[in-house]
């Protein structure tokens, strides 16, 4: 049985970890540097760096802020936020990256994810698709939730595993912070779509919900924000919980 991965997920803005319900009114949730060390020492199996308004803002990552979050963890660190080109990838790597996510930039630029994969390898790169249910469909929305594409989630998360992305980061909108279950179905469609890991997002409250997406969503990994920053949950107890339900988990 493959080992299933529990990752914290910092969504930063204005160099701080932040949380809100469905992508809106967003809460501080702490330092990101402290949250790492924190991270680090509870066992998360990685840790994702997001710089949520980056695209927003037309800018680059902070990457002052992953060079310090990087030397406080030593697990793999993914990094996303203001992506737009190889240079940009090369400099979060060098800042101490182990991966980087991409999202908007992949969406408006799909050669980026194919460029980036020949360059650093598929096992670098991670494209992030955010999703919502909408008219019968779940719709990639890119540029932090703001922007709705017409795009079918499955079909492009074939594209994107066609294109040479080696992991993908799925977002349900509809559930993001409202701790009522992830999207099991989304993840679901998703999962047995591609064939390449997919690390499930949104709506993590207790650890049922984990089992489910690990179980009957076949999500590869489970990522999370809220539960984990306000100590609703603890990741060792996560994990504890996770090996009684037959799930194989590491330590």
């Amino acid at each position: 049985m493959l080992t299933k991965r529990i990752i914290p997920c910092l969504d930063i803005k204005e160099g701080r970890v932040v949380k809100g319900i469905n992508f809106l009114n967003l809460k501080d949730a702490g330092d990101p540097v402290e949250a790492a060390k924190i991270y680090n020492e509870q066992r998360a199996d990685e840790l994702v760096f997001l710089d949520i308004t980056a695209s927003i803002e037309k800018r680059k990552t902070l990457y002052s802020l992953v060079e310090k979050v990087a030397q406080e963890v030593f697990i793999p660190l993914t990094v996303g936020g203001g992506i737009t080109c190889v240079e940009d990838i090369k400099q979060l790597l060098s800042c101490g990256a182990d991966k980087i996510s991409i999202n908007t930039a992949a969406f408006k630029n799909p050669s980026l994810i194919q460029e980036a994969a020949h360059i650093f390898g598929s096992q670098c790169v991670v494209v992030a698709i955010d999703a919502r249910y909408v008219n019968g469909y779940y719709e990639v929305v890119i540029e932090s939730g703001k922007k709705p594409t017409q795009k079918d989630a499955l079909s492009w998360a074939k594209e994107v595993e066609s294109l040479g992305a080696g992991e993908i980061l799925l977002t349900s909108i509809d559930r993001d912070g409202t701790g009522n279950g992830f999207e099991l179905k989304l993840t679901k469609m998703i999962s047995e779509g591609v064939n390449i890991p997919v690390i499930a997002s949104g709506g993590g409250g207790k650890p049922a919900h984990f089992f489910e997406v690990l179980t009957y969503g076949e999500a590869d990994a489970a990522l999370a924000a809220s539960v984990f920053h306000f100590g609703w949950l603890k990741i060792r107890e996560l994990k504890k919980y996770l090996q009684t339900k037959g799930v194989s988990v590491r330590w």
